[in-house]
């Protein structure tokens, strides 16, 4: 390979993702007790809610995968509900008498579920997302991008330090994320991407989305 050639990044995995959810877990479980019914950074959630939300989006993306065949033009149809006005419409709930610990154990289970799915499921299934029916890959990046974007709105929230590996979120800014400046580290990078940081000589987005089509 030419010296100036730029090597091909490496797939999103299982493993990527384990890691992603374990990390966000050891980080979150440094939080006061108190400190849950705050607000989630600069969501309108309260960092409780925002768990069970990355709960859901990760139950959610697992069920995907888990038919035969998955359907092509909708989601599995779980009934999501929101347990308060301007909460997170979820159908993953936490026993709030668990507690944070509680809250914890639930999110290393969706987490377990996705990884599960992910390392099973045939590299040629196709499961339904709103930005583009996707593969077991794509569900894992996804996975990742919600665990770590989330963990930063709950780390701002809850008074927590948290940076996220860079090669991680290199990876699934190259399967999700095609046009994002490739130059500016990778972390900044994916918080503006989503819509939580700003970057040089660009304005701050106040709509994104990925793009989760396999890019075969």
């Amino acid at each position: 390979m030419p010296p100036s050639a730029e090597a091909a990044p490496s797939p999103v995995t299982a493993d990527d993702l384990d890691h992603a959810v374990q990390l966000a877990i050891a980080t979150l479980r440094e939080a006061s007790p108190a400190a849950w019914d705050t607000a989630a950074g600069s969501l309108e959630w309260t960092c409780w809610e925002t768990v069970e939300h990355l709960n859901d989006d990760l139950f959610s993306y697992a069920a995907r995968l888990g038919p035969r065949t998955p359907p092509s033009d909708s989601n599995i149809p779980f009934v999501c509900e929101s347990r308060r006005p301007g909460g997170p419409a979820n159908a993953i709930h936490v026993d709030r008498t668990a507690g944070p610990a509680g809250l914890l154990l639930a999110l290393e289970a969706t987490g377990a579920l996705l990884v599960a799915m992910v390392r099973t499921t045939p590299t040629t299934v196709r499961a339904h997302h709103d930005y583009g029916a996707s593969d077991p890959e794509g569900f894992a990046a996804m996975g990742i991008v919600e665990t770590l974007v989330h963990t930063h709105d709950l780390a701002a929230g809850l008074g927590l330090v948290w940076d996220p590996p860079a090669d991680l979120c290199s990876r699934v800014l190259a399967r999700l994320f095609p046009d994002v400046p490739s130059t500016i580290e990778p972390w900044p990078t994916l918080l503006w991407a989503t819509g939580r940081g700003d970057l040089p000589d660009r304005p701050r987005l106040t709509s994104w989305r990925w793009y989760s089509a396999p890019r075969d």
